[in-house]
């Protein structure tokens, strides 16, 4: 928002004022709280509507898109963050009866598993729904963002072959590479346990995600003058096509290096 301000397509306010207090402050802390709020209580509804009643079983991707839709609308609505919205969205229904994941599910046979009736005992379970929800919801938010990566990057592909490589594409990508995503990575994991050589792989490989993408169509539909658009959409396209590349080559070799090592040091 800022950068769409800077390039007159947003209004930053006298002094930047008005970016400060609603694009910054307002909007994440919103989306945030919107995102949470709703996470918790459809959670609890859904949870309460199996135990109590016997009511709303089965159709959990259902509950997860549509958890989704109404973050992010109404985040949106707010003048919040969508994204933001729908990240503590999935939080908060993880944390539905305060980590029901750490009960897990009770041993059961396959054969039980699979049968509807063991299914819908288990979903209206007052010890176990939460816990069967949340394995539902996680499944299907894995196949979805799976679907989802592999269509971006079927896009992004065949777009490739209408686009260029800009002039400064080279400086932009190892700045990125090497010094933007890593120095991001360590101060978002400061007081985080996690190990020094984890550290660097997550500063290597940094998230998974498609948000690059998201933010280039949020900033052409504010009006970006088209040559300016046509170099940003260039320049995004290069970036994607060359992490998937680097980082698609490198996962083997460093997620293997990174084994022997911890094996080293837990047979210390």
């Amino acid at each position: 928002m800022l950068g769409l301000g800077l390039l007159d397509l947003h209004d930053l306010g006298i002094g930047g004022w008005r970016w400060l207090a609603l694009d910054v402050l307002w909007a994440i802390a919103g989306g945030l709280l919107i995102g949470g709020v709703l996470g918790t209580l459809i959670g609890k509804l859904v949870v309460y509507l199996r135990i109590r009643h016997k009511e709303a079983v089965g159709l959990d991707e259902f509950l997860a898109l549509g958890l989704i839709a109404l973050a992010y609308g109404a985040a949106l609505l707010s003048g919040a963050y969508g994204f933001l919205a729908v990240f503590a969205a999935g939080l908060a229904l993880q944390r539905v009866k305060e980590r029901p994941e750490e009960r897990g599910l009770p041993a059961a046979a396959p054969a039980e598993l699979q049968s509807k009736d063991a299914n819908e005992a288990l979903a209206t379970h007052p010890e176990h729904a939460t816990a069967y929800m949340m394995q539902a919801v996680r499944g299907f938010n894995e196949q979805l963002e799976r679907i989802g990566e592999l269509t971006v990057v079927v896009v992004v592909g065949a777009m490739l072959s209408y686009t260029y490589v800009p002039a400064g594409a080279a400086w932009f990508l190892l700045l990125l590479l090497l010094v933007v995503r890593p120095v991001s990575v360590w101060l978002g994991l400061l007081g985080a346990p996690v190990s020094r050589d984890q550290r660097i792989l997550i500063s290597w490989f940094g998230i998974r995600g498609i948000g690059s993408i998201y933010y280039l169509m949020y900033a052409i539909n504010h009006g970006l003058p088209r040559s300016l658009a046509e170099e940003i959409i260039a320049l995004t396209l290069t970036a994607v096509a060359v992490s998937i590349v680097l980082h698609g080559i490198s996962v083997t070799p460093l997620m293997s290096l990174y084994a022997r090592r911890k094996t080293r040091r837990l047979g210390r």
